[in-house]
């Protein structure tokens, strides 16, 4: 029994002259699968989350054609996905491997349980196989059903056979050579117990990076809202911090819930961008059956944080979970809807925080936070757009906007963050700033220094150097962590 380790194609040598050689003839078929091998992905999970970020009746479809079979949800997908071969993450180890196969005269075919279909679009745009072969509606192409098939083809040991999962065995068992791809160790123990030759290939190294990276822990720094209500209302005990800080933790995990979904919906819009093409589900470091597990799992554990702070709180999280999956499934979509609820996804923090502390909040705090958050929002957008018209394209894929839009969406962002500051300025003339601070005049600071950021932000993504989020750019940003660190400074002032 042969176990090589290595992360490329066949050693052997192919024959430089591009003839075939002599032995040709000799060697068995090359026959490779599609989900988990050559594609970092799952085409059954991949139709069904383009299809649903379209339409999220197609849950409901899929659910019903179930009952007539996989191979049957398998098509039926295929039928509604717009799938973009080009931008699929392929594992260009294994297609190197396929490619020295062929330079030394053998032949290459395509056998998956994915759809046929889809299988013949993944297969016309690479041009590396010789056949192709998928489930056909009836037919489930998996297994000892794969297994069955290639020996009726091939005949016993007349193939050899790339796969990656437990459900491979049977073909292995029949192959003249079993190839593993990226299994776990468990799986090349089973490899080696049913093929007399076997090859493990490694082309992805074993990480939980891509996992946390799925959680958008980074995004985490916008739930630090949920203190606000507490320090604006100088509320500073034991239970009050212990009730936010459970009220952040709860947020956190159902807004990385969030971000799992969006992340599966939105595949084809963010492999068709320059940075987030590296997105764990996009580039295929995440598999997207792994995601759905994260995403259900979050959202338990942030709903059980939820009722433990009450279920007052438990109805403001569960209205932010719908609100958020409507934004991530349609209203990003929709023009001026989408930085609108944006503005009230990042005010329902705020809101949040009271609820889960106690602390009443004040129609200044609301007003100022509505015109603060619609600015931020307006700039997220205009960051995409000034992204998009950097690369040529006219539209900002997966949004209601196009580059036109630009100075609009631009005089939204400054007008609703003049006004945020003049709600701000109003507030601290009125009588509740006297009840609350010492000293109110140092007050009045704060509000040249937000002018000149809100600016600055503004400009800096007119050129181009805005991150796609402006809280997460500004927690990076040495220029606004100063502004940060000012606005603390005068607001500590206020109360001595």
């Amino acid at each position: 029994m042969l176990t090589q380790e290595t992360a490329g194609g066949p050693d052997e040598e192919s024959d430089r002259a591009g003839d075939v050689p002599d032995h040709a003839q000799d060697l068995p078929t090359l026959v490779v699968d599609l989900d988990g091998t050559l594609l970092r992905s799952d085409m059954l999970y991949e139709s069904f989350w383009t299809a649903f970020g379209r339409d999220w009746t197609v849950a409901l479809t899929a659910v019903r054609t179930l009952g007539h079979g996989r191979a049957a949800l398998k098509q039926r997908l295929a039928e509604t996905a717009r799938l973009e071969p080009a931008t699929l993450p392929f594992d260009q180890q294994v297609l190197c491997y396929i490619e020295a196969w062929r330079a030394k005269g053998g032949r290459t075919a395509l056998v998956t349980a994915s759809d046929q279909s889809l299988a013949e679009v993944i297969a016309d745009h690479l041009k590396v196989f010789d056949e192709v072969h998928g489930s056909d509606g009836n037919r489930n192409l998996k297994g000892q059903t794969k297994a069955d098939f290639l020996t009726g083809r091939f005949g016993a040991g007349g193939y050899v056979y790339m796969g990656d999962s437990a459900a491979d065995l049977p073909v292995w068992q029949q192959a003249a050579k079993a190839v593993t791809v990226n299994a776990s160790a468990r799986l090349r123990v089973a490899a080696e117990a049913v093929s007399t030759e076997v090859e493990h290939l490694t082309t992805v190294p074993q990480s939980i990076r891509p996992y946390v990276k799925a959680l958008r822990p980074h995004q985490w720094l916008k739930n630090i809202l949920v203190f606000l209500p507490m320090l604006a209302g100088h509320q500073f005990n034991a239970a009050t911090l212990a009730f936010a800080v459970a009220a952040f933790i709860a947020y956190s995990l159902i807004a990385s819930s969030v971000y799992v979904v969006n992340d599966m919906t939105d595949l084809n819009a963010d492999r068709a961008h320059p940075r987030k093409r590296k997105r764990p589900f996009a580039s295929g470091a995440v598999p997207l059956s792994h995601g759905m597990i994260m995403a259900a799992a979050l959202f338990l554990l942030g709903a059980i944080v939820s009722l433990s702070v009450g279920l007052s709180f438990f109805a403001v999280v569960c209205g932010y979970f719908v609100l958020t999956t409507a934004y991530s499934l349609h209203l990003k979509r929709k023009m001026v809807i989408d930085i609108c609820v944006l503005a009230g996804l990042y005010t329902m923090r705020i809101v949040a925080g009271a609820v889960a502390t106690g602390i009443p909040l004040s129609v200044w705090m609301l007003a100022f936070a509505i015109f603060f958050f619609l600015s931020l929002a307006a700039v997220k957008r205009q960051a995409e757009l000034v992204d998009s018209a950097r690369r040529g394209t006219l539209r900002a894929r997966g949004r209601g906007y196009n580059v036109g839009d630009l100075p609009i969406i631009t005089m939204i962002a400054i007008a609703a963050g003049y006004v945020s500051i003049l709600v701000l300025v109003l507030y601290l003339d009125s009588p509740d700033v006297i009840v609350l601070y010492k000293a109110p005049i140092m007050l009045w600071g704060i509000g040249p220094v937000l002018l000149y950021w809100i600016t600055r932000t503004v400009m800096t993504a007119h050129r181009g150097h805005m991150h796609d989020d402006p809280l997460v750019y500004a927690a990076r940003d040495r220029t606004s962590q100063i502004c940060m660190v000012l606005s603390l400074g005068f607001a500590m002032a206020g109360t001595m």
